[in-house]
């Protein structure tokens, strides 16, 4: 075994050791019925909850166990996706897998317990344990005061196993099992303070919301199972990139994978398709995608540090993982890219308009990651799926870092979240209002294009929309256009943040901000290095992520990420089975531009760097205004937040007064909850009460065992009132009876004659 495998498993196990460790602390911790946290102690310098010695005691072993651990897997997840960047620029990097044990072995039915060893998984094992490593370390600050921190450390280290057994998966059973995992601790982590029934009812809606979408996804992985025979991830892939012939199991005929239609209910439609929607809706559920959305916001009653985790390196890009891991599939489907991108595009523009009218300042946030998830999305649906895996890379950082500043004002005002009650606390909270504003910096796209001068989120958001705008067709329009306009919307919700939570007089309370102050140390060091990958981490990887422009990102992600014109055009004719279909046929006309040297043209220095983003359009550049689109768009939220917020901030003011039509659409959330508790939540309650009150109990049960419960109880209430212990009435019974008997009897003889 090399240093790199022992690496890998080191990566993936050592948090489940912590989370192991925590769990057992936590047995033996003293229980305390006063349940004391930072939502309902209100901290300041002079306030301070008790916390029993020998409970704290216990609880360091539990945090310095959990953070130690991940802490270490965090540095093994380095090396390897450092290794992997340097090794790229000599070659393409070896993919393989590591086989630890076999789990099922029924007939056809295989699976293993595996760790794949690619760009991918370095990639994903590198943001995960980054970003949980510096949340476990801020929660040292954020948490000091809760009664439950070894519980809690517990929970977050179980988060980032089973988020690593999930990016990690060789196969979909294992893949489904990390899927799972991290719904499992989600529920147990936005549920943390399990006395308060929102957080309760948080956990609930967000564990059952994501249900539905593992039907779809479970269902995918059945009809994997279906056509391909196997679970396994790289046969599957082999023989869709082959197009080799295969009969399903049942539903199809024998037909040539990326040709094979399947015929269920009645519908027929073509098998990769049906695979690709399936994977899909489980992605939706996971990554809050429009419709399944709703869970994302009230993930906030958890600790601020759960919300930095889950939407920074965890649950929400679990879907956009799957997707680009199954580039193979998307690459042959159009409908179901077309859907993507969509769907991605849809939740981009409804996220950020939500965002708008919001006041808590994590559920702004919240809505924010919401909508970045959607511009990852609708990358991959137009076939950059490494565009959207460096926005994921990239938003990981700043994300984890919003999410912490925020609750470092939090834990420093009080405990207030609501940004009308802030204002002023610049000088107050320096670090915090720096922290901030580097995120929102990042966030909104900062940068000049054409340079290699920008933010995080300006070469990784802007690669996006370029690649949407390149792939053409009304789907990948209709996304550049969205997107073009989420991003000034952004802009302007998040410079709105700003300055309603830092700028301007305070509307806090006065005992609460003559108290205010910046994080403690231990708070402040994670955001620090978050900030660093705020600043850097766009300029730095680029080239790897996203260009061809030197021959490190020629060969950076390997066989992990598909593309369907580059497989093809390095195979022959007689070897691989040649087709056309691709979801976009520019990819086709992109493919030729990357080959020959006829279509590149020079459009100047401006354009060497932004333009030019891997997804087949290596020489094909983009007109300029595609490239000063995205500025314009963050110069002019900017504006606006300054207009509004800073120089006449009586309109807004005088905006949600009168609440409009706009106003109440927006601030309710489109009214997405309401219409799903009607529709969903009472409509099931009384399509039940139907089946329980008419159809159970008065069909079913009232024809039924009650029925003739009811009419044996009135026949043998008939039948004794003929007892009446009087002779004479028995002798008048006999004679009656003997009177009918001797009558039946006459005329049975007469008939018989």
């Amino acid at each position: 075994m090399g240093w790199q495998e022992l690496a890998a498993i080191i990566v993936v196990f050592a948090p489940l050791v912590g989370a192991i460790i925590g769990g057992f602390v936590n047995l033996f911790t003293p229980l305390n019925d006063e349940f004391t946290s930072l939502e309902n102690v209100a901290h300041d310098a002079h306030s301070h909850a008790h916390i029993p010695a020998n409970r704290a005691r216990l609880d360091k072993i539990a945090m310095s166990a959990t953070t130690a651990l991940v802490v270490t897997a965090a540095m093994c997840a380095t090396l390897l996706f450092m290794n992997q960047f340097i090794a790229s620029g000599e070659g393409v990097p070896e993919t393989y897998s590591i086989t630890l044990a076999r789990w099922l072995d029924v007939g056809a039915f295989q699976a293993n317990w595996a760790i794949r060893m690619d760009t991918m998984s370095f990639v994903m094992m590198f943001v995960v344990t980054s970003v949980s490593s510096l949340v476990h370390i801020y929660s040292w600050g954020y948490m000091s005061h809760d009664m439950g921190r070894a519980r809690f450390f517990a929970y977050l280290s179980l988060f980032t196993f089973m988020m690593l057994m999930l990016v990690t998966a060789d196969n979909f059973l294992q893949l489904f099992f990390g899927w799972e995992g991290v719904g499992l601790a989600s529920y147990l982590l936005i549920g943390f303070w399990y006395h308060k029934s929102s957080a309760n009812d948080a956990s609930i809606k967000a564990f059952v919301t994501n249900r539905v979408g593992d039907v779809g996804f479970a269902l995918g992985i059945m009809t994997v199972f279906l056509v391909f025979g196997t679970v396994e991830i790289a046969p599957v892939f082999d023989a869709i990139k082959d197009n080799v012939e295969l009969t399903p199991f049942a539903f199809g005929e024998i037909a040539h994978v990326q040709e094979m239609s399947l015929s269920i209910l009645g519908v027929t439609a073509p098998a990769l398709e049906i695979i690709g929607v399936l994977l899909f809706v489980g992605a939706m559920g996971k990554s809050a995608q429009l419709l399944l959305h709703v869970w994302l916001p009230d993930a906030m009653e958890g600790p601020t540090p759960v919300s930095a985790l889950i939407h920074a390196a965890t649950m929400v890009t679990a879907g956009v993982v799957l997707v680009a891991i199954c580039s193979p599939i998307y690459e042959y489907t159009t409908y179901a890219s077309a859907m993507i991108t969509f769907i991605g595009a849809l939740t981009a523009i409804f996220a950020a308009t939500v965002a708008l009218t919001q006041n808590d300042i994590k559920r702004v946030i919240a809505y924010s990651t919401c909508s970045q998830l959607g511009y990852m999305f609708f990358a991959a649906g137009v076939g950059a799926y490494d565009a959207a895996m460096f926005h994921l890379f990239t938003h990981a950082f700043f994300k984890a870092m919003l999410f912490l500043t925020a609750g470092a004002v939090i834990h420093g005002l009080a405990d207030e979240q609501d940004m009308r009650k802030m204002g002023g606390l610049r000088f107050k909270m320096p670090i915090a209002w720096l922290m901030m504003l580097i995120g929102t910096l990042a966030i909104t796209g900062v940068g000049i294009p054409g340079t290699k001068i920008g933010f995080a989120g300006f070469f990784s958001k802007d690669a996006i929309l370029e690649e949407a705008f390149l792939s053409g067709g009304m789907y990948a329009h209709f996304a550049f256009w969205m997107g073009i306009l989420a991003a000034l919307l952004t802009s302007f919700y998040s410079w709105r943040l700003m300055l309603m939570t830092f700028h301007g007089k305070t509307r806090a309370n006065e005992h609460d901000f003559d108290h205010a102050h910046d994080a403690p140390k231990v708070m402040g060091v994670p955001l620090y290095l978050l900030a660093g990958g705020a600043v850097l981490a766009g300029v730095v990887f680029y080239g790897a992520f996203i260009g061809k422009l030197t021959e490190v990102n020629k060969n950076f992600w390997g066989d992990s990420i598909y593309k369907a014109s580059h497989y093809e055009e390095h195979h022959d004719d007689s070897e691989v089975y040649k087709t056309d279909v691709t979801h976009s046929t520019e990819h086709v006309v992109a493919a030729d531009a990357d080959n020959h040297d006829t279509i590149s043209h020079d459009v100047g220095s401006s354009n060497d760097y932004a333009g030019d983003h891997g997804d087949g359009h290596h020489g094909v550049h983009p007109p300029d205004w595609v490239l000063w689109a995205p500025f314009f768009a963050w110069m002019s939220g900017l504006i606006l937040a300054l207009i509004f917020y800073g120089w006449v901030p009586h309109i807004p003011r005088a905006m949600g007064e009168r609440s409009g039509p706009v106003h109440a659409i927006l601030s309710n959330k489109w009214f997405f909850d309401e219409i799903y508790n009607f529709v969903f939540v009472k409509g099931t309650k009384a399509i039940g009460d139907f089946f329980w009150k008419i159809i159970d109990m008065k069909l079913i049960d009232g024809l039924g065992p009650n029925g003739l419960t009811k009419l044996t109880k009135a026949s043998a209430g008939g039948l004794s009132r003929l007892h009446t212990g009087y002779l004479y009435h028995y002798a008048f019974i006999i004679l009656i009876a003997a009177v009918v008997f001797g009558a039946v009897a006459i005329s049975g003889q007469s008939g018989g004659n």
